[in-house]
This record gives C-alpha cells, structure tokens and sequence, in this order.
C-alpha cells in the first residue's frame, strides 16, 4: 500500500528554541515504512518543509518539521511500526526476530534489531527485598561476571563485572534494603554480602543445594565402584527381581573415557605433556588431569588424596588458636 500525504501550511516549533516558524527555506521527501494494513505493507511518501528559525539568538538557522505521531527525526519508520520491532527485539533480538519481521511485512536486518534493543531504556526497579545472586561467564573459565535477580518477580536487576567480594559489596551498599540474599555456595559472594548487607539473612539458592547433594552422591558412589561385587556366572543364583536397566553412558563420559585412554596410551610411549596437548588440540591442564588420574573415574567425579602438606603436622595447633579468636596469620606464623 503506497500513500502519497504532504504537511498543511502554518507554523512549527524550533526543536532548539521553541520559537514558532513559517517561512519556508525548502520541501523535500521522506519515504516512511508503517504497520501493514489487511496483511499489505504500508509505504508512507511524505512532503514536509524546511522552515527558517526567527530567533536571532538560536544556533540553529533551518529545520525541518515534524508530524507528531508519524515522524521524528532521522527516523525511516513511524513509531508504530518502531514500537512493533522493538517489542520483536525484546522477545527474539537478532536473527530469529529478523525472520519474524519478515512475517510481519517489515523485513529488517539482525542489527537494526541489536541497535533497537540496545537503545530502549533499562525498565525501572525497585531494591528487592530478596536478591538473587549468582555469575555467569562470558568466556568460560577466563571471563566471568555477576547476574542479580529479584527472587519474588524474577525480573534481572543488573550484571556486574567479574565475581569478587568487593564488587558486589559496593552495589549492595548502593541499594540497601535487601533483607535476604539468595546465592551460591561460593566464598566471595558470602564475603561481599556480608560487608555490603550484614543486615540482610544468606540463603543457599535451591538450585544449587540440588547440584551439589547430586554431585556429592555421584562421588560417593564413584568411589565405591570397586566395592560392588562381582556378577554371579550361574544365573539360578540369582534373586528372582526385576532389576532396573542398566544407564547409558553419557556422551561426555564416554569421551572422558577416551580422553583418558589416549592420553595415557601416548604417555606410555614416552610422549611429554605439551607433545600431547598440541597433537589431541586440548589444553596442556587437560591433558596433565588425565595423566595424574589412574581411573577414569577420578576424572568423572571420583576425590582425590589430599596432597601432603607441610602445615599437616601443625593443623590441630592451628585449628585450636583458630577457635580461641586468633586469626592474624603473620602471629600464627611467627608462633610456629
């Protein structure tokens, strides 16, 4: 659908100084893409004027009028139709709203989507009376950040940069009010809590109980792989039950298991670490985790031995001046 429209004459504010106009320096065209109608696109050919500004003491010499509601400047579509593709960013931002804009007779690119989005103000909050907080990473194992969650509306609060105590102490002592803070089970996040709300009631997140009840009891049973008994040869000793089937190795342990095969194969023939690393294209800690395991399991879950110490003859001493409120570790060095 191709509407051919022009301004009416008379007067228009200055966008500087507000002072009203009609003298006309110029006319020119603007092509305006608009919501479809009856599932047609809509093309908008618009006549407006350029007009002089009157004010002596303005920058500005000429501008061009706008019509509320249908144009604004250096804009190529109505605020309807900008409305329409914003609200497409939100739910699909790049290339899956890009091919939902061509569905709606409005075909744009993946990046007028990610510049729609990223130009659309941050929504206003509230400080939440529960906070939810947890990192993420951006580059996994290098590059790691904060996520804060309001845990009753589940509505994104903020990212912050990187992970440690100090970082988050400073947001909380921005945004006090919080009475429970919902996190992980890491250090530096109990850390800063407690410095930057010690008002506020530290939570384990349910999330996270789960994980690590279900890692603790993977490694358990890991562990004891070796104890379960033997199959019994004659099949009239067994018990007459159903027995559940038997699990499906997972993809990643069944590469773990690989890994963990040639690795050791290729040490046997006396190939180094970094030999090894540059010829599987892993990390050099990856392959050295492997050669140290003897079992697969070990990689899968399975704990380790502690590795010796030299504080191990002195950690009964240490534990007992640690619970009698003596925690400068330059004294405790100097007592032993």
């Amino acid at each position: 659908m191709h509407i051919v429209a022009r301004t009416l004459d008379g007067t228009a504010p200055c966008p500087d100084c507000e002072c009203p106009s009609n003298r006309v320096h110029s006319c020119y065209q603007r092509r305006l893409a608009d919501t479809p109608v009856g599932d047609q696109p809509v093309r908008i050919e618009l006549t407006v004027r350029r007009l002089y500004c009157d004010n002596a003491r303005c920058e500005r010499r000429t501008f061009v009028e706008q019509v509320a509601g249908l144009t604004f400047r250096y804009g190529r579509r109505t605020p309807a139709l900008r409305r329409t593709l914003e609200a497409v960013a939100v739910a699909l931002a790049g290339r899956a709203g890009a091919r939902l804009a061509v569905v709606l007779h409005s075909a744009v690119s993946r990046t007028t989507l990610l510049r729609l989005l990223m130009a659309l103000p941050d929504p206003s909050w509230e400080v939440p009376k529960v906070l939810g907080v947890d990192d993420f990473a951006t580059r996994r194992g290098q590059h790691y950040g904060t996520v804060l969650i309001d845990c009753e509306t589940r509505k994104p609060l903020g990212l912050l940069p990187g992970r440690d105590a100090e970082t988050l102490a400073t947001w909380l002592r921005e945004h006090p009010g919080i009475e429970a803070i919902c996190r992980d089970r890491a250090g530096s996040y109990a850390e800063g809590a407690r410095v930057g709300a010690p008002q506020a009631v530290q939570v384990a997140d349910r999330f996270h109980l789960w994980q690590n009840l279900g890692t603790a009891v993977e490694q358990c049973v890991r562990q004891h792989t070796r104890c379960l008994q033997p199959p019994c040869s004659d099949p009239s000793d067994l018990p007459d039950i159903e027995l559940p089937p038997a699990k499906e190795m997972s993809p990643i342990e069944a590469r773990i298991r690989e890994r963990h095969a040639i690795v050791h194969a290729l040490l046997d023939q006396g190939h180094g670490i970094r030999e090894i690393a540059r010829e599987l294209h892993i990390g050099g800690n990856t392959v050295r985790r492997s050669a140290r395991a003897a079992t697969p399991e070990e990689l899968l879950g399975g704990r380790r031995q502690p590795r010796p110490s030299q504080l191990d003859p002195y950690k009964p001493y240490l534990d007992k001046r640690w619970a009698e409120g003596h925690t400068n570790a330059v004294h405790l060095h100097a007592e032993l």
